[in-house]
């Protein structure tokens, strides 16, 4: 019962919320958007304030120290299992984030219109083979702005204890930009499931793996290593605890 109210109280917390902050951030249209950026934080970080107290969802952060400082681009590599990763990442990394995805959510009223000003890479997916070069010549200009690009290598959200296999895409686009990959792992899908409802009190873990340089490599063997230490690891950290 207790998830569940709590669930509802979040659920009503984040469209109250939204719905607000929304109009605000349009109003920031003509700000840099590295700044723009950095305002809009304030929506992911209420979030999961929220979900601290509301539903006694807390996390801790493991491998802080192979977080890089910022200087040199970074593709961000997650694993995803949840909307919690969505929103905590953004705040450990040290350079804003550009997002990779589809069209589609540009489209959600509220959500979409914020989304829209972090500067996105869309693609629309049904365009098949063209999709990698719209995500290269968007995140080229992406990095000289001064964003890292976060892309998720499984292409959607799996369930804890479901495996599917990863996309090259994050890899190749690493290996033509010439940039490296920052894997990492978390737990976050036992305690904050797909859908409205679900999500329970524990604390999530989060382990940041060291940054794989993308030279010489090809995209499949990249992707490999990333796939290898993100499994590995999740299975080390395993559920999440109280």
């Amino acid at each position: 019962m207790r998830s569940l109210l709590g669930s509802l109280a979040f659920a009503l917390f984040q469209a109250t919320f939204t719905f607000f902050f929304v109009p605000l951030a349009l109003c920031l249209f003509w700000m840099n958007p590295i700044r723009r950026y950095r305002f809009l934080l304030w929506w992911p970080r209420l979030n999961l304030w929220a979900a601290r107290w509301l539903c006694g969802i807390r996390h801790r952060v493991i491998g802080r120290e192979n977080i890089p400082d910022g200087v040199l681009p970074h593709i961000v590599l997650p694993k995803h299992s949840s909307t919690w990763e969505v929103l905590a990442i953004p705040l450990l990394m040290p350079r804003p984030l550009c997002f990779v995805a589809k069209k589609e959510l540009l489209k959600i009223p509220f959500f979409g219109w914020g989304f829209s000003l972090i500067k996105p890479i869309t693609i629309d997916r049904s365009s098949g083979s063209e999709a990698m070069q719209q995500i290269y010549t968007q995140g080229e200009i992406r990095l000289k702005e001064g964003f890292w690009i976060i892309l998720f290598p499984e292409g959607t959200r799996v369930s804890p204890g479901v495996k599917q296999r990863y996309k090259t895409g994050g890899a190749r686009l690493a290996s033509m930009l010439n940039t490296p990959v920052l894997p990492i792992a978390h737990n976050a899908g036992y305690l904050w499931p797909r859908g409205i409802f679900g999500k329970r009190a524990g604390t999530i873990t989060v382990s940041i793996g060291a940054p794989i340089p993308s030279k010489d490599k090809e995209p499949h063997q990249l992707m490999n290593e990333v796939e290898q230490w993100i499994e590995d690891e999740l299975a080390r950290i395993g559920a999440p605890g109280k």
